[in-house]
């Protein structure tokens, strides 16, 4: 199958620092804390032609062990930081709101889409369940003493939505006049305080981030989980899954909301320039630690027709890459997606309109 046979369809990679396997951080052995490792992460993403990168992000505490790679830094300010020095890809970074401030959240998925000219999103995620083993030590670390049930994590995560929503259409598209003849920068009839009171949090005031240029950067959420997928279902603008059978569940979801979504299906993949390529870099990589997966290891040309032929059989839109090694398997993305021409911002590149602000329309 030739790149000019395939259907282009939406594909999100997800970075780490360096891949799924516990291994990759071996092949390739910079440091994962330097900023300009992750611009050449993005980078080759982009020049692959991803239309978005997930940067994966946990409040949980680090699992030690031996050969590990321990320690990360904050998906929010890698994502900030890429925004001037990419081009044309979004930039998600995972944000676990339990136990976070609203405003503060709004505020910093607010300034990487005005960094980024429009690039902006955000995989909305929670903390680890109150039946959880980690559960605990996370709420801790948050200055909480009781970790909440699953349906209360996701009841909160739908607040903090609906908070996020309102922020960010608390400034009107035309607030900032700069009008220096009258002495005004804003317009404050075009600037609205919000009011909400919830079960976890009150929020009050206007957001003190101007309107982004995408008027609300995009919302990621997972789909897999009933709780989740209900909270998708009216909040999320893509919804991610882990199987094929979960796509149906979340169009219907959807449908009942009187909504549809971008479903993207996780793939994790190991790529070679041919499929014994594949095969000798996984071999190598399980050599060093033996790691169960259920990837598609394939050279690149299988790669594209395997990937293609999950879009279709699922129902999905598009995938969520997972690379086992970035460090290998970026340089051949290229050849495995067929993308479609992006636009000015993320919003145009996936096909969703830009949303007014809500105030603008009751006013």
């Amino acid at each position: 199958m030739t790149l000019t046979h395939r259907r282009p369809f939406p594909v999100a990679v997800e970075l780490t620092a360096a891949g799924r396997h516990p291994a990759a951080w071996r092949l390739n052995p910079t440091d994962p804390f330097a900023a300009q490792h992750w611009v050449r992460l993005a980078r080759a993403a982009e020049a692959a032609g991803a239309a978005l990168v997930i940067l994966d992000d946990s409040a949980a505490p680090p699992v030690e062990r031996p050969g590990a790679l321990v320690g990360s830094l904050d998906a929010v300010g890698v994502a900030a930081l890429l925004g001037p020095l990419t081009e044309r890809v979004g930039l998600a970074p995972v944000v676990p709101v339990t136990y976070r401030e609203p405003f503060h959240v709004g505020k910093e998925i607010q300034t990487i889409d005005h960094v980024s000219l429009g690039r902006g999103a955000v995989q909305v995620d929670g903390a680890a369940p109150a039946d959880a083993s980690s559960a605990g030590a996370e709420a801790l670390r948050y200055d909480e003493r009781v970790p909440r049930d699953l349906a209360a994590l996701w009841r909160e995560a739908d607040d903090v939505l609906e908070v996020l929503g309102r922020l960010w259409d608390s400034w009107e598209d035309d607030a900032i006049v700069l009008d220096a003849e009258t002495d005004r920068y804003i317009d404050r009839d075009r600037v609205h305080a919000i009011e909400f009171e919830g079960e976890f949090f009150s929020v009050q005031g206007a957001s003190i981030t101007p309107r982004s240029p995408q008027g609300r950067p995009v919302v990621i959420l997972r789909g897999d989980e009933p709780h989740a997928r209900a909270v998708a279902a009216r909040r999320a603008d893509i919804v991610r899954v882990a199987d094929e059978a979960t796509v149906p569940l979340v169009r219907a979801a959807a449908a009942d909301e009187g909504r549809e979504v971008i479903v993207l299906l996780d793939v994790d993949v190991l790529l070679g320039t041919t499929d014994d390529d594949a095969r000798a870099r996984h071999e190598a990589l399980d050599a060093l630690e033996p790691w169960a997966t259920d990837a598609v290891v394939a050279g690149t040309g299988t790669a594209a027709a395997v990937l293609q032929d999950l879009v279709d059989r699922s129902g999905a839109d598009g995938l969520t890459l997972r690379p086992l090694a970035l460090a290998t398997d970026l340089p051949l993305l290229g050849q495995v997606l067929a993308p479609a021409a992006p636009g000015t911002t993320l919003r145009d590149s996936l096909g969703l309109p830009r949303p007014a602000s809500r105030y603008a329309a009751a006013r």
